[in-house]
Order: C-alpha cells, then sequence, then structure tokens
C-alpha cells in the first residue's frame, strides 16, 4: 500500500512522528509512506487553499516534502506534483494536537486535508488526540493514538464504506484522553456539538500601543450529547465519525419547495 501522510501541526510536529509509525505498519514491508506537510503550523485553517498566491515546496528527504502551505495544500501538492506518477492508496492526516472532535471539526486542518482527500477521489482517515485530565501528563501524551491508530484504522479500511458517491466518504478518528491501556473500545459517533463555547477574541495592546486579537477557545470537556464524538470520547472511547464534503442540510429541503 501506498499511504501519503499531512497534518496541520506542521512537519516538525511530535504527532506526526506517531502517524509515520502507524502509515509505517499499515503500509507494511513493501509499501510506501509519502510526507507532504505544511512547513509551518496551520491550525485552525479548515479546508483553506493558497488560491491567490504560489506556494513553495522543498524535499527534505525521500519521499519527505515541506510545503509552505495549507493541509489542504500540501494533499493537492502531493497528488498533482510530488506523487502524480505514483498516487497514493490512503490518505492520513494527522495525528493532531488536540481533539477535533464536535464543532472543532469544523475549524480542523487536520479534518480539511482529508476531505480535500475525499474530492479527489481517494480514501482518506483524519486521526486526533484528545488532551485532557487523563494523559496531560504521561511521557508520552499520544499514547492511545499510537497503540490503537492501526487497529483503527485497519478496521475502517476492512469495512470499506467509501462508497461511489459525487461526495465521498471521509474519517474522522478521535482518541480519548486516557493512556493508552484505559481506552475501552471503539464507537461509531456522530459530530457533536460543545453548547455554551464557540470561539471569541481576547483584545490586548502590544508595547507600541498597537491594538491586537487573540483568537480564543474554551474548556474542551464540556460534554456533548449522548452516543456523539465528544461524549463517547471523554468516556474512554475512540470515535469514528463518517463525513462529507457535501454542506447541504438535506432534511430541510423538502420544507424549503414551498418557496417554489
Amino acid at each position: 500500500m501506498r499511504i501519503l501522510i499531512t497534518n496541520d501541526d506542521g512537519i516538525n510536529a511530535p504527532g506526526l512522528e506517531v502517524m509515520q509509525a502507524i502509515a509505517d505498519e499499515l503500509a507494511g514491508p513493501d509499501g510506501e509512506v509519502w510526507t507532504v506537510a505544511p512547513a509551518f503550523e496551520q491550525s485552525g485553517v479548515a479546508h483553506c487553499i493558497s488560491f491567490t498566491h504560489p506556494m513553495m515546496i522543498s524535499e527534505l528527504a525521500p519521499r519527505r516534502f515541506a510545503a509552505q502551505g495549507s493541509p489542504a495544500d500540501c494533499v493537492l501538492a502531493a497528488l498533482h506534483d510530488v506523487m502524480k506518477d505514483t498516487p497514493p492508496d490512503l490518505v492520513l492526516s494527522g495525528v493532531n494536537r488536540g481533539n477535533n472532535s464536535a464543532e472543532n471539526a469544523v475549524y480542523s486542518g487536520t479534518v480539511g486535508a482529508a476531505m480535500e482527500a475525499a474530492l479527489q477521489g481517494l480514501p482518506a482517515i483524519a486521526l486526533s488526540q484528545f488532551y485532557g485530565p487523563g494523559n496531560t501528563d504521561l511521557e508520552d501524551k499520544w499514547e492511545a493514538a499510537r497503540q490503537h491508530g492501526v487497529a483503527t484504522c485497519r478496521a475502517i479500511l476492512d469495512a470499506d464504506l467509501w462508497g461511489n458517491d459525487d461526495y465521498g466518504i471521509f474519517f474522522n478518528v478521535n482518541f480519548p484522553p486516557v493512556p493508552g491501556a484505559q481506552v475501552k473500545g471503539t464507537r461509531a459517533a456522530r459530530q457533536g456539538f460543545r453548547r455554551d463555547m464557540g470561539f471569541g477574541v481576547k483584545p490586548q495592546l502590544s508595547p507600541s500601543g498597537r491594538r491586537f486579537l487573540w483568537v480564543t477557545g474554551a474548556p474542551q470537556q464540556q460534554p456533548t450529547a449522548p452516543g456523539s464524538d465528544a461524549d463517547v470520547n471523554l468516556a474512554g472511547y475512540i470515535s469514528v465519525t463518517p463525513m462529507r464534503a457535501d454542506l447541504t442540510a438535506h432534511d430541510t429541503l423538502e420544507a424549503l419547495k414551498a418557496i417554489e
């Protein structure tokens, strides 16, 4: 198997090393793992692409490239330049530092890379490691992802649920904020929503008197609806959420026909 890995935390992120190990085992001794990842951290850029300016790409080692662009840019660079003659069989994005459960998935560059791969017709999985009191003090904060990443990806691949729709399925996986030995299992889960949080801004004056705004988040331990991704993560389970890039609110289409 030939696998492309990318992320949004950057080419030097420790989570990419975890992903490399996962991909190496999945690819097997006769497979290949290629890396095209952002040269710098791109957290929170979602599915953006560098449509109005070019990006520099550099080969750091055999099959290892850094691009000055977003995670979705990296997928495009891999498919249409770096790997154009040897396309991947699978795209893996992550392992992200922090969860991409609930509304975080909408902002996530990790998820954005998997979405772009799906739009390009390739199987793709985004993987993220939830942080919380159960694992922030561990020597290896990636323990859950490191120990369970291969089996989770293999289970998704074995299920073979990609389909042939125009907007293809991709999967968003979040590992719970617990040590690897305390992971209780895997749950198929819908995307959740943390109420009364959301992002905001905090103003701050620089030493020169200029006003800047810092984007702020909220505590990630807030509960979501029972059975949703963050809910099962906080209960110690790996969440697997099937997603599409189709943004249509299908449940509202029939009601909207009243305006025709």
